[in-house]
């Protein structure tokens, strides 16, 4: 079969026709076959078991079992996250994992880094707690050793102070050194580290609760310590604290304990206390070797589970989602098959029916899958096939509302008048190439850029690239006819046809300028710029620009109602809502831009403001000088008549003629029955219970017929006032870009100062991406989309169906448990 049979060509304009398909698959090829077509991604399934509870469905058992595989994933993802380690998108081919081994090694996995993690901590804490022992015994040995040190110099200078004394002095010292070592009072000491944040505070509350009863040292660690409960850095103090009592030394332990000091024993012999630290020190380059070697094994088995993790994530994410979809299908009575409806696109019907073959021989099943079309009177779900050039502009019409089963699809339309509207808007060559080379940085490297994370205003940015294409493209377009580049013109296509009088120039302000050459080619004729005319001009041919381009688009909305009527074989929305419409939109605004293009053409002085208005308030008065065109007066009372009688036309015989077919289908129905059999009788009344909830009623219909009519009259006038917008946000682009250009960097320029140029022109830059750039971009972006949805749309979309979800693997990778 060729790819042009499985693919038949794109029509975006009506959606895919769809079928309601029974399947009814064998159990013991029913895995296999959902898995296929979820590979396949055209078939969306009912839920035919929405009255039961998900732990009531057959298979509840294997959907906790492949929650609990995701669960050890996300464990085994985050120690890889921890560490360093990325899993790896690539995985060794030929490598096909069952599920049952997999569950396997994902238990053993998982003990076995438990069990790493928790001797790794113990062995890391042991560490950290030896690690602060040093620090407490090279700290305080200091301390002990100042204090000796003081106290050798202070026996000295009493020894010398005695010694040039009286004759007594050394009766008196050796009465002093013969006393007995019971009657000595022997101080104990707690020693240990304690945050440097909690000192202050710690020597306060020791100082109080002992009266001061205690001597208090500390010296400052210099590098932060890893703390072993906590595990964090923490810059620490070492304090010795001697007391004397078992009584204060029972509040000391509860004061330490209270602010998480650590408190570690410290000798008082000097021999043991370099004992120790050679101890200590031999223990901790034992503990880093351990810790070194723990830490290298836990890094290999995590890498080698990084490289067939993604492997591994997909199979548990594509079995589970299997598993969900074989919940939605209902058990056979003989329970030996599972039956599923569902949507699908017909021009995948031989699709769908070679993949159930497959999967029925892949799984050596006895008996076929069936494959039967159901008829149904639901409404079918929408899908457009898009690529992705159109899904970002399909994707602006689906936000206002996705399409009705088969209704035109404005998204066809939109990707020329989106980036045509938004481009009148903002006209400026130069900020348009400016929007292209951003645009043309996410096309080239689009394929590196959509695997990564973006965040959330360039991940926008960078879905909607081609929308932001087209629109610099179109902006480049209408920035060429405004002749704009960054508010300055440019004589591209010629000389001017303008010129000064003399050679001066000296009158051009006063008295203006002469004509002297064929008109500009292309676009506005740059000697307009600048002018003391330019403003008037401008704003009289982008405001009636805007005016013409409101008519055609809200007439080509109205003619698109009409291919939707004859499209669904509804003759009433022909004949009583398409032609009252174009008849009353023409014979109003249609015929105010037939004035304006011959006006246009003629070079006419004539008021339209004044013709219009006059039109209504006094359509037989003779228009003097407002005349365009011989017969202009009668044509004007026709269109007005016209117009009168399209709004009756539209109001009332529509609800009148819906209740009299209503009436004929119903008397249609009373009489069938007498001459159909027993099964034409049981279609019937399924009919009637179909529509036994639509019952008829006529105030409603009138109601709804009025409000729509008094919708689109006033509408008419509505809307064509909000086309007016393009005029506006054009000004307000050209005068915003004038002011940046004229009153910075020109202003920079006559300074003739470097300095001041160069701050000149970065402030030209900021204001120029920052403002025109940014904010008028998406200005103009919201405006184009309002009249699209508003002013475009309402004139024939409904856009009340629903999208086509088919049962996918495509989308299951990026989707977060």
């Amino acid at each position: 079969m060729t790819a042009a049979r499985c693919w038949p060509s794109m029509d975006m304009l009506r959606s895919e026709p769809m079928q309601l398909v029974q399947l009814i698959i064998p159990i013991e090829s029913a895995h296999r076959a959902i898995s296929y077509l979820g590979d396949l991604g055209l078939f969306q399934f009912k839920d035919l078991n929405a009255e039961k509870s998900p732990f009531q469905r057959t298979y509840a058992t294997q959907i906790k079992r492949c929650g609990e595989m995701a669960r050890k994933l996300r464990f085994l993802r985050d120690q890889m996250k921890r560490t360093g380690f990325l899993s790896s998108s690539w995985s060794p081919m030929g490598t096909n994992v069952n599920l049952d081994e997999l569950e396997v090694k994902l238990g053993e996995y998982e003990a076995e880094l438990l069990e790493m993690n928790t001797n790794t901590e113990k062995l890391q804490r042991s560490y950290n707690e030896l690690l602060e022992y040093k620090l407490v015994l090279e700290k305080a040995s200091q301390v002990f050793y100042s204090a000796e040190h003081n106290a050798i110099a202070q026996h000295r200078e009493v020894e010398q102070a005695l010694g040039e004394g009286s004759i007594d002095s050394p009766l008196l010292l050796e009465q002093e050194m013969s006393s007995e070592p019971s009657k000595q009072v022997k101080l104990g000491f707690v020693s240990g580290l304690v945050a440097r944040e909690k000192s202050m505070t710690f020597e306060r509350i020791l100082f109080r609760s002992t009266r001061g009863n205690v001597y208090h040292r500390q010296v400052v660690v210099e590098e932060p310590v890893t703390d072993p409960v906590s595990g964090d850095k923490v810059e620490k103090n070492v304090f010795v604290v001697f007391y004397s009592g078992e009584r204060a030394k029972n509040k000391i332990l509860k004061i330490c304990d209270a602010f998480g000091a650590n408190r570690y024993p410290f000798p008082d012999d000097i021999g043991k206390q370099y004992q120790m630290i050679t101890e200590v020190s031999g223990k901790l380059s034992e503990l880093k070797t351990t810790i070194d070697i723990g830490q290298l094994h836990r890094a290999t088995l995590l890498q080698s589970i990084g490289y067939e993790f993604e492997q591994w994530n997909l199979l548990v994410k594509k079995e589970k989602s299997i598993y969900h979809t074989l919940n939605m299908l209902s058990l056979d009575v003989t329970k030996k098959c599972l039956v599923g409806e569902g949507w699908c696109p017909t021009f995948a019907t031989n699709q769908i029916q070679n993949v159930l073959n497959r999967a029925t021989v892949d799984s050596n099943s006895q008996v076929g899958a069936i494959f039967q079309v159901l008829h149904t009177k639901d409404s079918p779900p929408t899908y457009f096939r898009t690529n992705k050039f159109t899904s970002a502009f399909q994707e602006i019409v689906d936000a206002y509302g996705v399409a009705k089963y088969q209704e035109a699809n404005p998204g066809v339309y939109t990707i020329v008048t989106f980036p045509f509207l938004f481009a009148v808007m903002f006209g400026d060559w130069g900020h348009g190439i400016c929007l292209f080379l951003a645009t043309l940085y996410f096309i080239l490297r689009e394929k590196k850029l959509s695997n990564q994370k973006l965040g959330d205003i360039m991940e926008m940015a960078f879905g909607g690239r081609y929308v932001i294409m087209m629109m610099a493209l179109f902006s480049i377009y209408t920035g060429l006819i405004y002749n704009e580049f960054f508010s300055v013109p440019f004589e591209l296509f010629g000389r001017s046809a303008y010129d000064c009088r003399d050679s001066t120039c000296r009158e051009a302000s006063t008295l203006g300028l002469i004509k002297v050459r064929h008109t500009y080619p292309f676009g506005v004729d740059p000697k307009w710029h600048g002018t003391r005319s330019e403003l008037p001009f401008l704003n009289s041919l982008k405001m009636k620009m805007s005016i013409l381009l409101g008519v055609v688009q809200m007439n080509l909305g109205i003619i698109l109602s009409y291919y939707n009527a004859k499209f669904f074989r509804n003759d009433l929305n022909v004949w009583y809502q398409f032609v009252p419409q174009m008849i009353f939109l023409n014979s109003l605004f249609g015929y105010l831009s037939l004035l304006i293009i011959v006006k246009w053409c003629t070079g006419s002085q004539a008021d339209l403001y004044h013709v219009m208005i006059y039109m209504f308030l006094s359509p037989t008065d003779d228009l003097g000088e407002n005349q365009l065109f011989m017969g202009q007066k009668f044509l004007q009372i026709a269109l007005l008549l016209a117009a009168l009688v399209a709004v009756p036309w539209m109001l009332f015989p529509k609800p009148f003629l819906l209740k009299k077919q209503h009436e004929e289908r119903h008397r249609g129905q009373a009489y069938a029955l007498l001459d159909s059999t027993e099964d034409d009788s049981f279609e019937l009344e399924e009919h009637k219970g179909s529509r036994g909830h639509e019952e008829f009623e006529f105030s409603e219909v009138f109601v709804h017929q009025v409000i729509h009519t008094i919708e689109f009259v006033l509408g008419a006038v509505s809307n064509t006032a909000s086309y007016l917008r393009l005029w506006a946000l054009s000004l307000a682009h050209s005068e915003l870009s004038s002011v940046f250009y004229e009153k910075v960097l020109l202003l920079a320029w006559g300074f003739n100062n470097i300095f001041i140029l160069i701050i000149g022109i970065v402030v030209f830059i900021c204001a120029t991406v920052g403002v025109l750039l940014l904010m008028e971009t998406l200005s103009a972006f919201l405006h184009a989309l309002r009249l699209h949805w508003v002013e475009f749309q309402s004139k024939f979309y409904e856009g009340d169906g629903y999208k086509f979800s088919p049962f996918s693997f495509v989308s299951i990778g990026d989707d977060e448990e």
